[in-house]
């Protein structure tokens, strides 16, 4: 019987990889954009920066703090590398969400999982990364490997996953091949990059991508299907033949694109002790926009509920880049 025998769950965002002195080239995005959430609520940026004036939040954005921060987020991938290295697995799941690099308006599947024997890991272009917004270009390192590359994937487990979820009720998408995408390169998006590149160092085992659809409305699974959604993960990891050891991985959050300390603290407590209820009792409308990748963790949470591992905190770092408060929440966990 194979099974669960690690969790980890890792924030994505490129301040994990863009030099600190490069954050502040992130705000003239922040400024543009008129629909920043803030605990259930929209706001245009300046609004925000009247209404986060008690935080004092220019202390949290000097040079040496943002260095400092961004040293933290460091040594906390590191370590969750090295629980991966030491775990020995044999396959792993990695959950994330797809912000328009693959699906689109015209097919937007609220689950989906990749079935295939390989797939494409592609780096951007010269002509793409020109085009990309301030700042982005300087932390692609961290999501793509130097040269196009491919990497396993688990078909026999995949199909395996699809047919349990199939009986539990979960209608899935499935795709042997990935969609050809924003760049038409059929490449992986980079909620698992960064996996396979940052934490992996590009030696990846077989895998089994599984895309959630945190972001976009009207089908985005609430909190409780998607713990409900991990918990069928890990029963089909369960009755799949043979002894292999499977890591799942959650990919993306906590709160961005506007930092929330309260709810990152909130959801860290419900997955020391509150669980799915605690989970569950707070409000739908703060999981939206980046923030809505928590529930990446949430799945996984849900699928290592029932096995004997245990929560760990490797370190939560709150990464401002502007007195608006934009910028992520940074959260790194195992569960081992």
């Amino acid at each position: 019987m194979a099974q669960i025998t690690l969790g980890i769950a890792s924030s994505h965002g490129p301040m994990l990889s863009m030099p600190p002195e490069a954050w502040p080239q992130r705000v003239v995005a922040d400024q543009r954009n008129k629909q920043l959430y803030f605990r259930g609520a929209v706001y245009p940026f300046d609004d925000l920066i009247g209404l986060r004036e008690s935080e004092h939040l220019a202390t949290h954005i000097t040079p040496a703090e943002m260095s400092a921060r961004f040293a933290a987020c460091q040594v906390a991938m590191d370590t969750l590398g090295r629980t991966i290295v030491e775990a020995d697995l044999d396959a792993m799941v990695v959950i994330g969400d797809d912000q328009e690099e693959l699906f689109y308006d015209d097919n937007m599947p609220a689950f989906s999982v990749f079935t295939g024997v390989e797939f494409d890991h592609v780096p951007p272009t010269p002509e793409q990364v020109a085009k990309l917004a301030p700042g982005i270009a300087s932390g692609l390192a961290g999501r793509y490997p130097p040269v196009p590359m491919k990497h396993p994937g688990a078909p026999e487990l995949a199909a395996h996953i699809v047919e349990h979820l199939m009986a539990a009720d979960f209608d899935v998408s499935v795709s042997r091949r990935l969609p050809p995408g924003r760049h038409e390169d059929h490449g992986i998006p980079h909620a698992y990059g960064f996996v396979y590149t940052r934490l992996l160092a590009d030696k990846v085992m077989p895998q089994v991508p599984v895309f959630v659809n945190t972001f976009y409305p009207p089908n985005q699974p609430s909190v409780a299907r998607c713990w409900a959604f991990g918990e069928q993960i890990a029963a089909a990891v369960r009755s799949f033949p043979g002894d292999a050891k499977v890591g799942i991985v959650a990919s993306g959050g906590l709160s961005h694109f506007v930092v929330d300390e309260e709810l990152d603290g909130d959801v860290i407590a419900a997955f020391r002790g509150g669980g799915l209820h605690a989970l569950n009792a707070m409000p739908a409308n703060l999981f939206q926009s980046g923030s809505s990748e928590i529930k990446n963790w949430i799945a996984v949470a849900g699928a290592v509920s029932g096995a004997s591992l245990t929560f760990e905190l490797v370190d939560y770092v709150a990464c401002y880049r502007s007195l608006a408060g934009t910028g992520n929440g940074m959260g790194f966990a195992q569960w081992r």
